[in-house]
């Protein structure tokens, strides 16, 4: 059998599938349709680090029986065309949750404490820089997170550490589990914006979730309120972002995704100074990508032995089909 393995991963992931005396493994750059469309025409199972799986390379894989994603969003991947074949889809669950709370938590700490301001003027000697204070602390803050999965509950863990108050909204888990993680629950996202002084997102991009931060959201947000977005580029109306930050609508921004990206060097976002970006990396860790390689792998080879773990799987419906 052969699994067509799209970018690179963690070496942990390739060892473990070539551990396989009867796997062959092919690993392929190819991100273009025209390209995959023949490349999976032998394939049993795709690992996939980013490329769109569209439905035309679905349809070009007659031996497909899984595809597992290196991640764990899967807005990339056509899962209409995989559900109608019954073949399922698996995400990498938990792999990279630690790396995206942290870099979450850094995102936070580096716009409150105002740490661009301070760096740039410290290279320049001007240490007359700090007579006038700009940084702020974070203990006591009333902190909001929106979807409590696994990097929502990881970010609650450690924001409770810095004496923040932690809020969560997310009408699809249990009252239980967000309030033994230590949480608020929320039940009306417009009530609570108001009195929030940093908004973490970690919800997945669906057609619920585009734009649930748009230009009414950020208008109920305090003047000095802090914007984080680790989840996805489209849960977030950029426009209005911008318009909100440039206009004092909101103190700052911390962005590891973005609508389109590549990011466009001229994005009026990168033009703003109480913006902190960085390139949908904060789940890219040494220790995540290990992680993260390993599970991808384990989904595609449970798969193959006709075990899969319906815990990794997202269309849950193509297991129970007969």
């Amino acid at each position: 059998m052969k699994v067509l393995v799209i970018g690179q991963i963690h070496l942990d992931g390739i060892n473990l599938l070539q551990a396989r005396a009867d796997l062959t493994i092919e690993i392929t750059e190819a991100h273009n349709e025209s390209d995959l469309v023949k490349l999976v025409s032998d394939a049993d199972a795709i690992l996939v680090r980013s490329a769109l799986i569209t439905s035309a390379i679905i349809e070009a894989a007659p031996l497909l029986k899984v595809v597992s994603r290196h991640g764990v969003g899967f807005n990339s991947v056509d899962i209409e065309a995989l559900t109608a074949r019954k073949i399922p889809l698996t995400i990498a669950v938990g792999g990279n949750a630690i790396s995206v709370a942290e870099h979450t938590l850094y995102l936070i700490l580096a716009l409150a404490k105002d740490s661009a301001a301070y760096d740039a003027a410290t290279r320049r000697g001007d240490f007359s820089f700090r007579s006038e204070p700009r940084a702020r602390e974070i203990d006591h803050s009333e902190l909001l997170v929106i979807g409590f999965g696994r990097i929502g509950s990881q970010v609650t863990r450690r924001a409770l550490a810095f004496g923040i108050t932690v809020h969560a909204y997310d009408p699809y888990v249990a009252d239980n589990i967000i309030r033994d993680a230590g949480a608020h629950i929320v039940n009306n996202l417009h009530d609570a914006l108001p009195q929030m002084d940093i908004v973490t997102l970690h919800c997945p991009l669906n057609k619920e979730t585009t734009k649930l931060i748009s230009k009414n959201e950020l208008s109920l947000m305090k003047s000095s309120a802090i914007l984080v977005n680790t989840a996805r580029g489209g849960v977030v109306d950029e426009v209005a972002l911008y318009d909100a930050l440039s206009q004092n609508g909101i103190a700052a921004a911390g962005l590891d995704v973005f609508v389109t990206e590549p990011t466009d060097p001229a994005h009026p976002l990168l033009s703003l100074t109480n913006v902190i970006v960085s390139p949908h990396c904060a789940g890219v860790t040494r220790e995540s990508t290990s992680r993260t390689s390993r599970i991808a792998a384990q989904n595609v080879l449970s798969t193959l032995d006709r075990s899969t773990k319906s815990f990794y799987v997202v269309n849950h419906e193509v297991l129970e089909q007969p």
